[in-house]
C-alpha cells in the first residue's frame, strides 16, 4: 500500500540535503580595504553608513566618508586576538567590518555602522549573522536591526537593544536572524530612537539557507517518484 506521508516525509529530507546553509566566514579575504561595494560569495554590500544619524551623548554624524561621516568603507579585519576571547564568536580569525580604519594583524578595531545593505544572487529563506560590538559606556540604548526584503518590502525582521548598564564599555556578542519569508537582500542597522546611530560592529559567519533550484526540486521529485503524470 502506498504510504502518503512516508513519501512526503522524504522527499521533505531529500529538500532540506539540496538546502543546505551556506557560511561565509570571510577566511578566504585578505585583511584590508574593499572599497564602498564588495562582492562575496553571493552577496553584495553596499550603501555603508550613508545616512546622518546622532549618538547617545547628543552628538551627530553625517552620512558617508567625510570628516563628519563614520567611513563608508568594506574592510576585513583580521581579529584574532578577539578570537582567542571569544573562541565561541564566528569562525576565526578574519570578520568583516566598516567604517574608516582597521588594525593590521592580530590586534582588533571594531569599525563603525549606521546601515549596510547585503544583495542575494538568489532568492534565501532564512539568513543570520553573527557579530561582535561594545555595549554600555557611550554605546547603551543603541539598537541593532537586520531587515529582510523581498522586491523592496519587508517581510521579517530581528533586532536587540545594546545594554545601557553605564561605566566603561566593553566587548560582546550576539547572533541576528530573519527567517518566515523569502528574500532577496537584507538591511542591517542601527538606531537611536527614531534616528540612525552609529554602534561598533564586527560581522562573522553570514549564515544564509536559499530557495533549491527548480532543477533540484525536479530530481527530488522524481527520485521519489512524485513526479506529475500523464493520465491515460
Amino acid at each position: 500500500m502506498f504510504d502518503t506521508k512516508k513519501w512526503v516525509g522524504a522527499l521533505a529530507i531529500g529538500v532540506c540535503s539540496v538546502a543546505q546553509a551556506d557560511v561565509t566566514d570571510y577566511e578566504d579575504l585578505a585583511e584590508g580595504f574593499y572599497g564602498q561595494s564588495l562582492y562575496h560569495n553571493g552577496v553584495t554590500y553596499t550603501d555603508v553608513n550613508n545616512v546622518s544619524g546622532v549618538f547617545p551623548d547628543g552628538n551627530t554624524f553625517e552620512p558617508g566618508g567625510g570628516v563628519e561621516g563614520l567611513g563608508n568603507e568594506i574592510m576585513v579585519e583580521n581579529a584574532g586576538l578577539l578570537y582567542a576571547d571569544f573562541p565561541e564568536f564566528g569562525s576565526g580569525n578574519n570578520a568583516l567590518t566598516f567604517g574608516s580604519s582597521f588594525i593590521p594583524g592580530d590586534n582588533v578595531s571594531l569599525g563603525a555602522i549606521s546601515t549596510v545593505t547585503m544583495q542575494l544572487d538568489e532568492v534565501a529563506t532564512s539568513a543570520s549573522l553573527e557579530m561582535a560590538y561594545y555595549e554600555n559606556g557611550p554605546w547603551g540604548g543603541i539598537v541593532y536591526h537586520l531587515d529582510a526584503f523581498m522586491a523592496g518590502s519587508l517581510v521579517a525582521s530581528d533586532s536587540f537593544t545594546i545594554s545601557d548598564l553605564g561605566g566603561r564599555d566593553n566587548i560582546a556578542i550576539a547572533t541576528l536572524a530573519v527567517d518566515g519569508a523569502n528574500f532577496d537582500s537584507m538591511q542591517l542597522y542601527a538606531t537611536l530612537g527614531s534616528e540612525y546611530s552609529g554602534p561598533r560592529i564586527l560581522v562573522d559567519d553570514l549564515t544564509i539557507n536559499y530557495v533549491p533550484a527548480p532543477g533540484a526540486l525536479a530530481l527530488m521529485m522524481g527520485a521519489f517518484g512524485l513526479a506529475p503524470r500523464r493520465r491515460r
